[in-house]
């Protein structure tokens, strides 16, 4: 469609909004809401990546307290967005959308490794590209990984699905006259100390003018009024 603001997207979904209501874990209820989302995007035209955390399984924060070196942690939590990525997937092509995953580490068995132009390749041909292990790196969050594969495969905006609407002054589960934005420059969530995405992909979309989107995940079509064009959420830009 001619009609769409953005058409080559790349969504963050944490790995925390797979489980619903649940404590941890994966709900099948949360993968059908998305995959019905994606879904939609993609029949109208839109090309659609998305990199997906690991949180509902495994954090490599928790590793320390475990007696586990953090390293190890780090590639630990990589494993657990394989693991959500491939839930994913299934669910994807379970409502019949094609889908891709690639992992930043190599396991052929279960999915292709990232490689660059491939990923470009299956977004033109209509595939959902799924992108899983983060960088592939310790120390690197998924955050810094949806902000290098948004950069690399030349995507028109990054699009944070969360629990609240947009980015506020303050958390607004906690404080209820927190105010939102609609509209933020980079510069300006560095000098409110807003916190939008980790300072290494922050500084990366702000390097490369990648615009990105906060906003709720869970209500039904915001993601399609985004791609159209409505103003949903708060945008961060220029």
């Amino acid at each position: 469609m001619s009609n769409l603001k953005y058409r080559r997207i790349l969504l963050k979904l944490s790995g925390e909004s797979l489980m619903g209501s649940q404590r941890f874990g994966i709900s099948s209820d949360m993968l059908q809401h998305y995959a019905q989302q994606i879904k939609d995007l993609q029949s109208m035209g839109a090309e659609i990546a998305v990199v997906i955390g690991g949180g509902n399984i495994f954090r490599g924060i928790q590793s320390e307290g475990a007696g586990i070196e953090g390293v190890t942690g780090d590639y630990m939590g990589m494993l657990a967005t394989v693991i959500n990525a491939l839930a994913l997937q299934s669910a994807l092509e379970t409502v019949g959308v094609q889908t891709r995953v690639m992992t930043a580490l190599k396991m052929e068995s279960v999915a292709e490794p990232y490689i660059r132009r491939r990923a470009i390749r299956h977004l033109e041909k209509g595939r959902v590209v799924i992108c899983a292990a983060g960088t592939g790196n310790p120390f690197f969050t998924t955050d810094s990984a949806a902000a290098l594969r948004a950069n690399e495969i030349k995507a028109d905006v990054i699009l944070k699905g969360t629990r609240v609407d947009g980015i506020y002054n303050a958390d607004p589960e906690k404080d209820p006259l927190a105010v939102k934005f609609d509209k933020l420059t980079f510069a300006r969530v560095i000098s409110l100390g807003l916190e939008v995405m980790d300072m290494t992909a922050f500084t990366l979309c702000q390097e490369n003018n990648m615009p990105i989107i906060v906003f709720d995940i869970n209500k039904h079509d915001n993601l399609r009024s985004i791609v159209l064009g409505h103003e949903i959420g708060t945008l961060v830009e220029g």
